[in-house]
């Protein structure tokens, strides 16, 4: 009987693992003997965390990426194994529930990638990024605006303006203003991402969607009404073109037109979009 492709890949990832445990038990060993072996044990440790990270052992993951540190305490590093050890330990604690434990991780992985320099200022603006995201979250918002736009400004000067990493900051900034209260600012965000987007990814992307129904929320929050609908009727049309990979996106976004068109009191047009998208949906 032919093996099970699940199975197959099960066992796969095992003996990836097992050989990475091996392998950093090898090191430790040569570490003892040779202490200038300690940048290829923390290489190993840090492959190991990554695998550990991947098949969802927060904690082994975690030990891992701290023994990395304390190998640094002990032994001469490379600083490109200490940045990535406090990236991988910085996002693990922030994506698993962790933020508040997460953030000095983040500010000393950014001082080590920013000292780097290079590629490595980009890596640097993405955990800026990141970091922004976190703040956001705590309801830190002037930290998460000063964040984003050193994020906005490294990344242009690397990329140009048009990249959809700046497009994506530009995203980030508008949420921000928006959860912050400020629509105006949120709008013009939207704005200049929505641009950026466009010119990148042409006009029928779901990025693109995603950016039309930001830039509609900021519309009717300023009672620009009749855009805010233009802009949520744009980004259905690319979903729905786009079912069934969409149907998440289409819906979500469907009740959040649904909600608007019940405020302003479209009853007739909120009655033929909710027949609409429930036909579209059903025949997925």
């Amino acid at each position: 009987m032919p093996e099970n492709p699940s199975q197959s890949s099960v066992t796969e990832s095992d003996s990836v693992l097992q050989a990475a445990l091996a392998a950093v038990e090898e090191q430790r060993e040569a570490v003892r003997e040779f202490p200038g072996k300690g940048p290829a044990l923390a290489r190993s440790l840090q492959t190991l965390g990554d695998l550990l990270r991947d098949a969802g052992d927060t904690a082994g993951a975690e030990e891992s990426y701290l023994e990395v540190l304390a190998v640094g305490e002990r032994l001469e590093l490379p600083a490109d194994v200490i940045a990535n050890a406090r990236t991988g330990l910085a996002t693990l604690l922030d994506f698993s529930g962790r933020e508040a434990e997460s953030l000095p991780h983040y500010e000393e992985a950014i001082n080590n990638h920013e000292a780097l320099g290079g590629e490595s200022l980009e890596v640097a603006a993405q955990l800026r990024n990141n970091l922004a995201m976190t703040y956001k979250n705590m309801g830190k918002f002037a930290l998460a605006e000063q964040h984003y736009l050193r994020a906005l400004e490294t990344l242009e000067n690397r990329r140009g303006r048009e990249s959809e990493s700046v497009a994506c900051v530009f995203n980030n900034l508008g949420s921000l203003y928006y959860a912050a209260g400020f629509p105006d600012q949120a709008k013009e965000m939207f704005e200049d991402g929505l641009k950026i987007r466009i010119a990148v990814l042409g006009d029928r992307h779901r990025d693109v969607a995603q950016s039309l129904c930001n830039l509609g929320t900021a519309c009717h929050e300023l009672k620009e009404n009749e855009p805010a609908q233009q802009h949520f009727e744009q980004c259905l049309g690319i979903l729905e073109a786009q079912l069934p990979a969409e149907a998440a996106s289409y819906e979500a976004a469907g009740q959040d037109y649904l909600a608007m068109l019940d405020v302003l009191g479209e009853t007739a047009k909120a009655t033929a979009f909710q027949k609409r998208m429930e036909k579209a949906l059903a025949a997925l």
